[in-house]
């Protein structure tokens, strides 16, 4: 088909990859910075680490391009399509209050679940619309459009036409459009905003955007999650655990997951099926903390953990140190129970603290078996997924095959390959339902042993004994 490229605008920098079309081979990458930006930003600084990023001949002889970008986002025009201020981004600690304001303004959890499929929360762009309204109501009353990073990169690479546009994945992470029902809620936009403002056209997986003026064309482009997702070639019956200092799991799933409780965030995905996601607040934070008490290192401490035995001689850590969302402890600390003078080891501590951050990765994965969703693979992301602890201990936890991929730019590589669906069906040679079959990710891949699912379902007994007993009743199963 050509040459495709794929562009990751994500919170710390533009990467780039150059794919053929037809194999997914990287044939050319790029990489720029951005400026520190958090929790604001300004977006012409991510035109300008693109440019630098593509420098050098990178995009010569590209027919396509895919955008992919940081997702919650918030960024509002004014009637000229100037920004009206710099833009809200990630996860704005000064937005909290809104998102409980709107919560309650339209009846609480489950009708906002019912509604899109997410209970308000400072990510959003929607709870960013409340506070702008309350706190700045001067540029509010400017707003006349809103969009997200890439759908604003998107606009841009095409010339700023008058048309603006946007796809499921990055839609369904708004508050304002429902996974369900694939459509806008304008009516949810004017609950935070308190008038009406335009949105973008939802693309579907296949379509483009649009071409710019020297004729290249720009795919429909959607999330960092979605692309990452796509790049990795995940599919029905596998999901995706990215341990950073908080955790998420998500899985593709053919339809979308209402959540009463607000445990699930029923996203869309880049191929046109659906990505439930339950997040964790703690994660690779455990693992830091407790190398930081025993003196050492993630490395150090994997080492030290693999010298003890399953259940850790009995020692069961509680990984909620900052409170946790999944099971919803917002106000929790963390537990060390089992405490013996047998267990007062440092390997012990170590290893108790890897069966702990495992098992609530664990618990946030069971949300989603509960509700129908099938495993069979687990995708682990992230660099302590390179640990042999976590590698060691995971499969038994999880009940399923693990797989952790070489490292790699999979969002900007999930951009590219939207980039070539979009250009085969341009071409003819390709289906909008049907992307192109670039090859797996490489990676390595850990089987549990009949053995090992019995000693992991002990350490998870253990383990939720310890939960049950310290919060009781924390961890109802979600409603349909």
């Amino acid at each position: 088909m050509g040459i495709v490229a794929g562009l990751d605008s994500s919170s710390e920098s533009t990467r780039i990859v150059v794919c053929d079309a037809d194999t997914g081979a990287v044939l050319r990458q790029g990489y720029a910075p951005h400026p520190p930006s958090s929790p604001e930003g300004d977006p012409q600084a991510w035109l300008i680490s693109l440019g630098e990023a593509a420098t050098g001949g990178l995009l010569e002889g590209v027919q396509a391009i895919g955008v992919s970008a940081q997702q919650h986002g918030l960024l509002t025009l004014d009637a000229g399509g100037v920004l009206v201020r710099p833009a809200l981004l990630g996860n704005d600690k000064r937005v909290q209050a809104a998102a409980a304001d709107l919560t309650d303004a339209l009846g609480g959890r489950a009708a906002w679940a019912e509604a899109v499929g997410a209970v308000p929360q400072a990510a959003q762009p929607l709870a960013k619309l409340r506070w702008m309204a309350r706190n700045e109501p001067e540029s509010a009353a400017r707003v006349a459009a809103v969009l997200q990073p890439h759908d604003w990169l998107v606009w841009q690479l095409l010339g700023r036409p008058a048309r603006c546009t946007t796809d499921r994945g990055d839609a369904s992470g708004t508050g304002f459009w429902s996974a369900a029902t694939g459509s806008w809620r304008p009516d949810l936009m004017e609950l935070a905003l308190g008038r009406q403002a335009a949105l973008p056209e939802v693309l579907g997986p296949a379509d483009p955007a649009g071409h710019t003026p020297e004729g290249l064309l720009i795919s429909a482009g959607t999330g960092e999650t979605m692309a990452a997702a796509f790049g990795l070639g995940v599919g029905l019956g596998d999901a995706v655990i990215s341990m950073g200092a908080s955790g998420s799991v998500f899985a593709v799933h053919h339809s979308a997951l209402a959540d009463s409780t607000g445990t699930i965030t029923s996203f869309a995905d880049a191929t046109g099926m659906h990505l439930p996601v339950v997040h964790t607040l703690n994660a690779v934070r455990v693992l830091r903390g407790t190398a930081e008490m025993l003196g050492t290192d993630l490395a150090g401490l994997s080492e030290l953990a693999l010298q003890s035995s399953p259940g850790s001689y009995g020692l069961v850590l509680l990984p909620y140190l900052e409170g946790e969302r999944t099971p919803h402890l917002p106000h929790a600390a963390g537990t060390l129970a089992g405490l013996r003078r047998e267990s007062m080891k440092p390997e012990h501590l170590a290893r108790a603290a890897f069966e702990g951050m495992l098992c609530g990765l664990t618990d946030a994965l069971d949300v989603l078996r509960g509700r129908g969703v099938e495993v069979h693979r687990v995708f682990l992301l992230g660099a302590a997924a390179e640990l042999p602890a976590v590698q060691a201990i995971a499969p038994s936890l999880f009940g399923a095959q693990v797989v952790v991929p070489q490292p790699a730019d999979y969002a900007a590589i999930g951009a590219a390959r939207q980039a070539a669906w979009s250009l085969g069906v341009q071409q003819g040679v390709l289906s909008p339902q049907q992307p192109p079959l670039w090859p797996a990710a490489a990676s390595q891949t850990f089987e549990p042993g009949a053995e090992d699912l019995g000693v992991g379902q002990a350490v998870r007994q253990q383990y939720a004994t310890v939960r049950e007993q310290t919060h009781p009743g924390a961890f109802a199963p979600p409603s349909a």
